[in-house]
């Protein structure tokens, strides 16, 4: 289901190869709110299920698709706020990272643009290839990665009564928030416009009609 309604959104994508100028004035200076993040160094082992183990190794490489594939378009493109978002989303990995080490649980990350996961890595070849045909297209691709990690953390938040967990999905999600807020800023200051993919209409109108988010201060 998620891959016919990803790739039905793409292909509805404007393929106009017009240049961007995107800086850090569009309500995202680096990576401001993201680099509060809940501190996970400390975090002793804290009784993990199945069920949150999966979920973090799962987050994982969905935080890691949304490195890998800004890190792509800003080669392309050269466009700082992917460049920007793109570190913010290695300090997402990393703080997943410190609660699985924390409990002493294995994992394996694998290059740029591979993934153990096959929808993962469907989605990373298709935003690949619709990513290189306009700067548009990739600002479009940043938006419906952010809307798909908030609505992911969200079903994993209300699955767990880890509060370990909580607290650390629950300060991802706060910087996918500001993530969505600036990539739909710069979409629209192109005059083009983005439909929810994953939140429902409601949802995606409060977080965009709200201000940017100091997360975990």
């Amino acid at each position: 289901m998620r891959m016919i309604k990803v790739y039905s959104i793409l292909s509805g994508f404007l393929f106009v190869g017009f240049m961007l100028s995107c800086s850090d004035n569009d309500d995202f200076n680096g990576m401001n709110a993201e680099n509060n993040l809940i501190e996970t160094d400390n975090i002793q082992n804290v009784d993990l299920t199945e069920a949150d183990i999966d979920a973090l190794l799962f987050m994982l490489e969905e935080e890691k698709l949304a490195r890998d594939t800004y890190k792509f378009l800003n080669d392309l493109w050269n466009i700082n706020q992917l460049s920007n978002i793109g570190n913010s989303e290695q300090s997402h990995m990393d703080a997943i990272i410190n609660l699985l080490d924390a409990n002493m649980i294995e994992y394996s990350i694998l290059p740029n643009g591979e993934f153990f996961d096959s929808e993962l890595q469907a989605l990373f070849d298709q935003f690949a290839i619709e990513g290189s045909l306009s700067t548009e297209n990739a600002l479009q691709i940043g938006a419906t990665i952010e809307d798909l990690d908030i609505v992911d953390l969200q079903e994993y938040i209300d699955a767990t009564s880890n509060s370990a967990l909580k607290d650390v999905f629950s300060s991802l999600q706060c910087g996918s928030r500001n993530h969505l807020r600036s990539f739909i800023s710069s979409i629209e200051n192109t005059g083009n416009s983005y439909t929810p993919q994953f939140l429902t209409q409601e949802e995606y109108n409060l977080i965009i009609s709200s201000n940017h988010e100091q997360c975990n201060q």
